[in-house]
């Protein structure tokens, strides 16, 4: 019988992290020599959605977030993408007061040293998005940290942009930030997050999502904390009872009015800790474009709020 000791352990996740690479860099390569922008979109979109979008004049929320892959532009947009460069948008547009505080940052995961490091800390991935690309460590004596390094030198040399095309991740530096763990010393549970859906600088409708740890639960409010019937993620549940409404609601509203000011479309995520509004980060292609709403009508209602006419269009490649 082996002993599954540590290093055993550590071994083979090693191991696997070869082949799953190896994977990853095939299908990147894939991707990448055989479906032009437009051709992966649609195939993409029909998978996840269960029918082909229209490109050539886009209706649905959907659809203009694959629209806006395709043939908009807009440098600031990448900066905003790129977890560590937004820092330097928002402190310029709003003020470092909303920033959380960054402990430091790396080139590559074998500069982290783990012993220099607080207790609790956050460790992202700045050129991407998605649990696969974060670490978070409640406490040093139970984390796990051979597991997580593997995972992030996995994250670093992955390029987001093959898979899914979103324009705005495809020339950022990868790069590693450390951030301070927020904790609400109100709040036993975990943080809530607020993401304000911005279109044209106006921030409409604030999702709420929260309970992480078990069953997902999201929800949607307009910027008056109206409950609204709809919501916008897959295998996600309302919550039993109504979200009370942050005291930094307002204060949200007018930073992300800011923040969103010089694009078509964003969502600015935030969280409300210890009576303080902190910027999360800005995504201007929530699930890709390809989440589904229920019910569905609000997929072209909230299409309805996106007007691409305005918007200079560029050619796809």
């Amino acid at each position: 019988m082996i002993r599954m000791n540590s290093k055993f352990i550590v071994d083979k996740l090693k191991r696997i992290y070869i082949v799953s690479r190896t994977y990853d860099l095939l299908i990147e390569s894939y991707y990448k020599f055989f479906y032009s922008d437009i051709r992966l979109i649609t195939k993409m979109y029909q998978k996840e959605l269960g029918f082909k979008p229209n490109l050539k004049s886009p209706e649905l929320f959907s659809e203009k977030l694959q629209w806006l892959k395709l043939h908009w532009f807009n440098l600031e947009a990448q900066q905003c993408a790129d977890k560590f460069l937004v820092r330097d948008y928002v402190e310029k547009k709003v003020g470092k007061k909303y920033l959380n505080r960054l402990i430091s940052y790396y080139n590559s995961v074998d500069d982290i040293d783990l012993s220099i490091l607080p207790q609790c800390f956050v460790l992202k991935a700045t050129h991407a998005s998605g649990n696969g690309f974060i670490s978070i460590c409640k406490d040093k004596s139970t984390y796990d940290w051979k597991l997580e390094k593997i995972k992030l030198k996995r994250a670093l040399k992955v390029n987001y942009y093959w898979k899914r095309r979103e324009w705005v991740y495809k020339d950022i530096k990868p790069r590693i930030i450390c951030e301070e763990f927020l904790v609400d010393e109100e709040q036993s549970n975990e943080l809530i997050d607020y993401k304000l859906y911005c279109f044209n600088g106006i921030p409409t409708y604030c999702q709420v999502i929260q309970n992480r740890k078990k069953s997902v639960e999201v929800d949607f409010y307009d910027m008056n904390w109206n409950h609204m019937d709809f919501n916008g993620l897959q295998k996600a549940s309302f919550s039993p009872k109504l979200t009370e409404k942050p005291e930094g609601l307002h204060e949200m509203i007018e930073v992300a009015a800011i923040l969103a000011s010089d694009f078509p479309f964003v969502r600015v995520d935030f969280y409300y800790v210890n009576k303080r509004v902190i910027f999360g980060e800005m995504t201007f292609f929530p699930k890709s474009g390809y989440g589904k709403f229920t019910p569905d009508e609000w997929n072209l209602r909230i299409g309805d709020m996106i007007d691409l006419r305005s918007i200079p269009r560029r050619d796809y490649e």
